[in-house]
């Protein structure tokens, strides 16, 4: 049968990696992201290598796009076997008292209500669907267990993902919906560069950090959606070996 996953922020970094590694596995693939071109060009990429994959422009900000996504899936393929939640947005590197409540409100928007909006959208057709069930995998972070210097705002939704995580996988399970969570520290992509160049450490330093292949990141979502419904990853750390986690802060 058709295994058809969704990927939300498909178009770049470890949506992008990840898409692109399930459809090697062999799923087929619905890329969601605000950037059309970026997603349609991904689809291109899985289908010039004999996969299958459509792109629909998304906004999981918004109610109303997030409907329109999922009626589409419904639609198209009658079902959906994975969502995997990773569109996110980092937070400014500011201080505290100088955060903006738009600034609070654009993070928080996108890294914790996209994903409710995206994760009940899920539920709702994975329970009428027959057979019923399916896999969430919700993108966290390292900063879901501890924070980077002036990241509230992230560290704040990310430590809330861990706890939709826990009442996802345990209100899903009479209707065999499993969710789990991989926290990823700093996979190799656009939005780490200056990961490299150096940031501002917990000391007050500012430092290079290590960073690893993306494809690693990648390849540990495949696994995770490759099991079986009866066996779940409620948890899983990805990161640079040489990264600072352990001890920081």
């Amino acid at each position: 049968m058709e295994r058809i996953a969704l990927v939300t922020g498909a178009g770049s970094g470890i949506g992008q990696a990840s898409a692109l590694a399930l459809a090697r596995a062999g799923w087929t693939l619905v890329l969601a992201g605000r950037r059309v071109d970026k997603i349609e060009a991904v689809a291109r990429v899985i289908a010039d290598a004999g996969g299958k994959a459509s792109a629909l422009a998304t906004d999981v900000t918004d109610e109303a796009s997030v409907e329109r996504l999922f009626a589409g899936i419904a639609q198209r393929h009658g079902r959906l076997d994975l969502l995997f939640n990773n569109a996110g947005q980092f937070s400014p590197p500011v201080l505290f008292e100088d955060l903006t409540l738009a600034q609070w409100k654009n993070v928080v928007d996108v890294n914790l209500t996209g994903v409710f909006l995206c994760s009940r959208a899920a539920v709702r057709l994975m329970k009428a669907q027959s057979p019923h069930g399916g896999r969430i995998i919700n993108n966290g972070s390292i900063s879901a267990h501890v924070p980077r210097p002036n990241s509230a705002p992230y560290t704040a939704t990310k430590h809330a993902i861990t706890g939709l995580t826990r009442s996802l996988a345990l209100d899903g399970r009479p209707y065999d919906i499993v969710c789990g969570q991989i926290d990823i520290g700093n996979a190799d992509t656009e939005l780490v560069q200056r990961m490299k160049a150096g940031v501002r450490q917990p000391d007050g330093s500012v430092q290079p950090e290590a960073v690893m292949d993306v494809r690693h990141a990648a390849d540990a979502v495949v696994m995770m959606a490759g099991l079986p419904l009866e066996a779940n990853v409620l948890f899983m750390t990805v990161m640079a070996t040489k990264m600072p986690y352990v001890g920081r802060g």
